[in-house]
């Protein structure tokens, strides 16, 4: 007997294609952070070490010059690209302090914070299935923007071993005929690695022989640890320059996160035809006040700097010193940004209680520490785990002996704080 056939009614529409934003999470450090809110909302004490929001309050001179636009009626319509003269700066900066040679006020395009650079940029340069390729671990929302664009995301695992090195080997043992971009990231979000000049250069020459864009995030270019220093992969790329998209933030370097103040630059015709035509078409130009502000941080004193840098330095080895002597907790020690990255041993899980990393988060976190799980960040480090030292710093050490407490087990978690699943854990 034959089983009968399904038949299709002849006005039946097509099977739905999945809509894009259905293939976006709002991450998992976004559910920790809900989490640690309604806490603190109930009167719980928190250590905010799940996000990297700066704790530091925006430079005097850059308050002050957004008063002045605003008492001088600079809240209209501005350019669609940028107001000129922070353009101009821009330009200026790139220039003298990354070694990107021949920009121009042209070549620099003002967005809605970094994030909404990526978005941008990947927006203007993919065609549906074209393949990124990425760090893993990576910052999640880079492979989200990636996928929102039509785009393929293609991690290339970054090892502990290697300080998290991003090996040109395994970067051409991912190049496909779809592979449009190489994503590069330093100093480096989740690990707090920064790339070497040998690295970048072998990187350019990778991208020049077999033809390959590269998108360039250096968010965290100012947040250095001596003896490490940043480069600029555009300034190593010589007549390849055009192919390099270079994307740089305020909100990292001058602490003005919540003002977003982000900007892409870029040579390639190709980009300077798509950029503006989708800058129109999601914000119609980047608040004015706030580009006012971005001036006077890029032209004026720049003694913050160094002052922010000695702070987060001692964050850091609090967080350091909490993480070090642990069993089956093995940091490794940031060169960059104010993260803090540990690979885990399944080990610890058994003796904590908790089914994986994951679980061992969301048991922090119902404990009022905040934190990030590996698998957040991409699918070659779901034992590992981030902390952030963007806080302040008495939240820092208080959160880090807290941390050292519940790591050791000297503060047990909660029998079934880390057990199960609940909505909305997952990725």
């Amino acid at each position: 007997m034959q089983t009968p056939v399904a038949v299709q009614p002849q006005n039946a529409p097509p099977p739905a294609e999945p809509h894009p934003l259905d293939l976006v999470s709002l991450g998992k450090i976004v559910q920790i952070r809900e989490v640690l809110l309604r806490a603190e909302a109930a009167g719980q004490r928190v250590f905010r070490l799940e996000s990297g929001d700066p704790s530091f309050s925006v430079a005097p001179h850059v308050l002050d010059a957004i008063a002045e636009a605003g008492r001088a009626g600079k809240t209209h319509y501005i350019p669609n690209n940028g107001i000129p003269q922070l353009r101009s700066a821009l330009a200026t900066k790139v220039k003298a302090k990354n070694g990107l040679e021949g920009v121009t006020a042209d070549d620099v395009f003002l967005t809605n914070g970094a994030m909404h650079a990526l978005y941008a940029t990947f927006g203007a340069l993919l065609e549906p299935g074209d393949e990124v390729i990425i760090p893993d671990p990576m910052w999640t929302e880079v492979a989200e923007n990636i996928r929102l664009a039509g785009g393929v995301p293609v991690g290339v695992p970054v090892r502990a071993g290697e300080g998290f090195e991003y090996s040109p080997e395994r970067v051409i043992a991912a190049i496909t005929p779809r592979t449009r971009a190489i994503f590069v990231n330093t100093p480096h979000n989740p690990t707090g690695a920064v790339l070497s000049r040998a690295t970048l250069q072998a990187l350019v020459d990778t991208a020049r022989a077999h033809k390959l864009w590269i998108v360039s995030d250096e968010a965290y270019e100012d947040v250095l640890y001596e003896p490490a220093t940043h480069v600029s992969i555009g300034s190593l790329a010589g007549d390849y320059a055009e192919h390099v998209v270079s994307i740089f933030s305020f909100s990292k370097s001058h602490a003005m996160s919540g003002l977003r103040i982000g900007y892409v630059v870029t040579r390639a015709a190709l980009l300077h035809d798509r950029l503006p035509k989708l800058l129109r078409c999601t914000i119609n130009g980047v608040n004015s006040l706030a580009q006012w502000g971005a001036l006077a941080a890029v032209t004026g004193p720049q003694d913050h700097l160094p002052k922010m840098r000695d702070e987060y330095l001692v964050r850091r080895d609090l967080l350091l010193d909490a993480l070090t002597g642990i069993e089956g907790v093995h940091p490794f020690v940031p060169r960059g940004t104010f993260f803090a990255w540990a690979d885990l041993d399944e080990s610890l899980y058994a003796r904590l209680g908790v089914e994986d990393a994951d679980g061992l988060s969301r048991a922090l976190a119902a404990q009022g520490i905040g934190s990030a799980p590996g698998d957040a960040f991409g699918n070659s480090c779901v034992n590992a785990i981030r902390f952030s030292f963007s806080a302040d710093t008495k939240m820092v050490r208080e959160g880090s002996a807290a941390l050292r407490s519940a790591l050791t087990g000297a503060t047990p978690l909660g029998a079934n704080a880390g057990a199960g699943r609940g909505p909305g854990a997952g990725a």
